[in-house]
């Protein structure tokens, strides 16, 4: 190795570390593969080009240093080569000279710190380093990169061809049930009434329709029951169905139970009280009727509600909201049940964002014939948004992200390595829809990118997307 490239090479040891690579940054582990420069490497000949810690970190100086524990550090001379090429090697490479058996033409120089800069000549950057000679078949006009097989049995690389999938895409979110509104039913009072007396029925109380809740004495119902019976008795009305049918009306308006309305008809008799019955089966949810208390018109006695069917109130975070569909499949577990799961489908997106929580709630109906879905109840639902059509995907661990723009590394064969920008699509299931920039088979790098990212420095094989862009 010429005193020149050790310089350049020790310049761009220093600045390693110090600096990020470019793409995949929050993939890389913190810890990085360090070439140990020992005593007997650093004595073998010539002056020092830079300084290393003596216990082998990646600490550097260009002047002599010494540790906290005031240790010197190694003096590293020009013919300690430092090679991470497949041979590693302390000798110093013989430069090939023009007319040479084994002379490889420089194709160009390319700038020490990855940046899209090249030279013909030999030159240096702002910093004082070297420009990196790179040869002929070691860069190619595509942006591809080459890998000797060596490293990449070393590193780990694995390729995956890109195929059509089914990408399961899942949103996960927490809720709460409720009741739905349409199985709720009131006992209330149309007449002024008073209650005589009140069934063994409470709050939480199940009952079924039919059941009595209470009986009722109501001047304006027994007034009515009585017009009723001597209509239908008469003997100058009996016969006229219309004259019938008008004062059963009545009792029906003042929402007499129809078994009240029935014993009337059998009885002949106006009964003194009315016995009101349950209209739906269900829970009791409220009640207010007290023995002996008179009623206004309007009054509610009992709140009963059926939760053989609930609604599950799930809040989707606004950012996922655009996923969701009316009909997508969704399972329900109820935190006081594991191992237990409820499914239903999306039928309501409720037209509005939560300004505090920035969710938005979509409404599921589920069966909930056990009864044990209970009012308020927390519940976590899986929304099932994928389409169920299979899509070009790669698993995530092929996909490289800068933020701005995501990339892969196509296996082009015999350690050719091309990153190609890609469009992303719907993510599940450790895979991820390729909209743009593969197609079905091609090869692509599923493990050690980023040791190839190190190995290429990325940021300079994909110049000529930067360079596309500006254009």
């Amino acid at each position: 190795m010429t005193r020149p490239v050790a310089a350049s090479l020790a310049a761009a040891l220093i600045a390693a570390a110090g600096i990020a690579l470019v793409i995949a940054a929050p993939q890389r582990p913190a810890a990085r593969a360090v070439a140990v420069i020992g005593p007997a490497a650093a004595e073998e000949s010539g002056a020092p080009i830079y300084y290393q810690d003596p216990d082998g970190k990646p600490s550097y100086s260009l002047v002599p240093r010494k540790t906290p524990d005031g240790r010197d550090y190694h003096a590293v001379p020009a013919g300690a080569d430092v090679s991470f090429d497949d041979e590693q090697t302390t000798t110093p490479r013989p430069a090939t000279t023009a007319g040479g058996s084994g002379e490889r033409r420089i194709k160009y120089y390319r700038n020490p710190m990855g940046l899209p800069d090249t030279s013909p000549t030999p030159k240096k950057d702002s910093m004082g380093m070297d420009y990196i000679p790179v040869y002929e078949g070691e860069d190619s006009d595509d942006g591809s990169i080459k890998i000797s097989p060596g490293k990449i049995q070393r590193t780990g690389v694995k390729s995956e061809p890109a195929a059509m999938r089914v990408v399961r895409t899942a949103v996960r979110a927490p809720g709460t049930i409720a009741l739905d509104e349409r199985r709720i039913s009131v006992v209330a009072m149309r007449a002024e009434s008073f209650i005589l007396k009140v069934a063994d029925v409470t709050t939480g109380s199940h009952v079924v329709k039919g059941q009595p809740l209470m009986e009722v004495y109501s001047p304006s119902v027994s007034s009515a029951a009585a017009e009723y019976l001597t209509t239908i008795t008469s003997k100058t009305t009996s016969g006229d169905v219309q004259y019938g049918r008008g004062s059963r009306q009545r009792l029906m308006n003042l929402d007499v139970p129809d078994a009240a309305i029935s014993a009337i008809e059998k009885s002949r008799t106006v009964p003194t009280s009315i016995g009101w019955t349950s209209p739906r089966d269900g829970i009791v949810l409220e009640r207010n009727a007290i023995e002996g208390m008179r009623v206004e018109p309007g009054g509610v006695m009992f709140r009963i509600a059926d939760h053989s069917v609930v609604w599950a109130l799930i809040d989707v975070a606004e950012r996922d909201l655009g996923m969701i569909a009316k009909g997508q499949p969704v399972t329900v577990r109820a935190r006081s049940f594991p191992g237990r799961e409820f499914t239903g489908k999306v039928q309501v997106i409720y037209p509005e964002i939560n300004k505090e929580t920035r969710t938005a709630r979509v409404r599921i109906e589920l069966q909930n014939p056990d009864l044990i879905l209970l009012h308020d109840m927390y519940v976590d639902a899986d929304i099932d948004t994928g389409s169920g059509e299979a899509v070009l995907a790669v698993p995530e661990s092929a996909v490289m992200d800068t933020g701005s723009r995501q990339a892969v590394f196509v296996d082009k064969g015999q350690g050719r390595l091309e990153p190609r920008e890609v469009k992303l699509g719907h993510r599940g299931g450790g895979f991820v829809e390729i909209r743009r920039g593969l197609a079905e088979g091609d090869a692509v790098v599923v493990s050690a990118n980023f040791l190839i990212d190190a190995e290429s420095n990325l940021k300079a094989a994909l110049k000529g997307f930067g360079e596309g862009a500006q254009q």
